[in-house]
């Protein structure tokens, strides 16, 4: 009959598979990613293509790299927070080489915003704050969260841009009504939950 036919044609489907967008190889779910930093566009590679580009420029495409540094010691006060005018607990920032500054993004239902950034507030905070140095432009960014519901933050990391966008692009699929919905705050405490166990641990020296 017609469910048995349709049962059929369901197991003889091929399950779709992710694939390098340069040499097309099967790519596994953890893996790697390109951007283009003048597009602010990410590219899936394979182990093999991502080793033949590097972070620094050489060519329109840079390799993201894997580390997440959990910062420990971080020093932000609500006066700081504040004087960076996001209006949300969350937001990720990163050198662009071609916008030549720092860029401020934030989640929303829709897509990353870019807000203003106080350029006196943020000298301000990576004075406080030596990590903040060991950033690579482009591919990697400070990742906060402020939103205590989310998993008891503060947090804040050195995060590959990757997980950067991939928090975004959390909260659009799981954006519901005017809040967010309670289903997208435990997702979102799950994903910073999930940073934390992959993460390594900074502590910054005391400041004399």
């Amino acid at each position: 009959n017609g469910s048995v036919a349709a049962l059929r044609r369901f197991a003889r489907a091929k399950k779709t598979v992710e694939r390098c967008d340069f040499c097309s190889a099967e790519l596994y779910e953890d893996h790697q990613h390109l951007i283009e930093p003048e597009k602010r566009r990410l590219v899936c590679v394979c182990g093999a293509c991502a080793v033949l580009f590097g972070g620094h420029g050489e060519t329109s495409y840079r390799r993201v790299p894997r580390r997440i540094l959990y910062l420990k010691d971080f020093r932000l006060t609500d006066a700081q927070w504040e004087g960076l005018l996001i209006p949300i607990q969350l937001a990720f920032f990163f050198h662009s080489s071609p916008a030549g500054r720092v860029i401020t993004l934030y989640p929303s239902p829709a897509r990353p915003t870019e807000s203003s950034l106080d350029l006196a507030t943020w000298n301000e905070i990576a004075q406080d704050n030596p990590a903040l140095k060991r950033m690579s432009p482009d591919v990697e960014g400070l990742l906060v969260n402020r939103a205590a519901r989310a998993g008891g933050g503060p947090d804040y990391f050195i995060a590959p841009i990757d997980e950067c966008f991939k928090l975004a692009g959390l909260i659009r699929a799981n954006w519901r009504g005017l809040s967010g919905g309670e289903d997208l705050w435990k997702e979102i405490g799950r994903f910073f939950a999930d940073l934390k166990t992959r993460s390594n641990e900074v502590m910054e020296a005391p400041r004399a």
